[in-house]
């Protein structure tokens, strides 16, 4: 079934507060995490979700993950999720972790073209 526009904006402002909130908690509890971003696609909505967490510097993403912070993440993603009214299975396929320094290196900090490569990957 096709969302409306008004749709699709009800259910983006809902992603954004939510996602703000797992944002937030993160800053607090996570060294070197510094923000979060979401893509999607409506046309193949939720299949398309793709939540992005991203670490200061690879050193500190590569620590968090290594530590367990990764799961931390999925579940404040699940949370999120869940108050938002979006229903994806299994969480983790939807949640993708970065690092300004490798976008950085790789796109030269241009963010929008870094998350166009990641959504192609994706297929």
């Amino acid at each position: 079934m096709r969302l409306s526009k008004r749709d699709q904006a009800h259910i983006e402002r809902r992603l954004a507060a939510t996602l703000t909130e797992a944002c937030e908690t993160a800053k607090a509890e996570i060294v070197g995490f510094c923000w979060l971003t979401h893509e999607v696609d409506y046309a193949t909505f939720p299949a398309s979700l793709m939540v992005v967490w991203v670490f200061d510097t690879q050193a500190n993403q590569d620590r968090a993950l290594s530590s367990g912070q990764g799961e931390r993440m999925v579940e404040l993603t699940a949370v999120a999720l869940n108050e938002a009214d979006v229903v994806v299975s299994p969480v983790s396929a939807h949640v993708h972790f970065d690092s300004e320094e490798q976008c950085q290196r790789a796109n030269a900090g241009n963010w929008q073209q870094r998350l166009a490569h990641k959504r192609q990957a994706r297929g």
